[in-house]
């Protein structure tokens, strides 16, 4: 009896475990894919100046490079992957730290990519301000909607949304 009760109580905690991860893989490879369809130059107008992002897909397909450029900041670039069955990001911010999020949901009616805070390289203290989630609204093939939360001291410090079209 106490044998069952064990593999059951396994099994539990292993489910658990899965169910607070990312989406299945299929949904993982599917948000890949669309990701993948972003190669290209996109450009939104901000408060700030225009925004211009390059992605390009790399390493035989495995990595997805997006490079953002804006007036007046340094460029920073954030390199989307799969591993085993889980979508990663990892953002080069020009705070000097290294996020890496992992997408949560997609969404293939709505096209929505949703990911959210992993862990981070050089980061200072988990107070220390960082990017924590990012969303991805693939709105049709020349139209891009992208939003990103900063947190700071455990709470949401600013977002910035950004409507991109494709130049090139």
């Amino acid at each position: 009896m106490k044998k069952n009760i064990l593999i059951t109580a396994t099994g539990a905690v292993c489910l658990m475990a899965y169910a607070a991860g990312s989406q299945n893989p299929a949904d993982a490879r599917d948000a890949y894919a669309h990701l993948q369809t972003l190669v290209g130059e996109w450009q939104a107008d901000t408060p700030m100046g225009k925004a211009h992002v390059t992605y390009e897909s790399i390493a035989g397909g495995s990595a997805l490079v997006e490079r953002d450029t804006m007036e007046h900041m340094p460029p920073m670039e954030t390199v989307f992957y799969l591993d085993g069955g889980r979508l990663l990001l990892t953002h080069y911010c020009d705070l000097g730290n290294q996020p890496r999020l992992e997408a949560r949901a997609f969404n293939p009616q709505s096209l929505k990519l949703d990911f959210a805070f992993l862990d981070a390289t050089n980061l200072a203290s988990p107070a220390a301000s960082h990017m924590h989630n990012a969303s991805f609204r693939f709105i049709d093939a020349n139209h891009l909607s992208t939003r990103w939360e900063m947190y700071e001291n455990g709470q949401q410090k600013s977002v910035e949304s950004f409507e991109f079209t494709r130049v090139r």
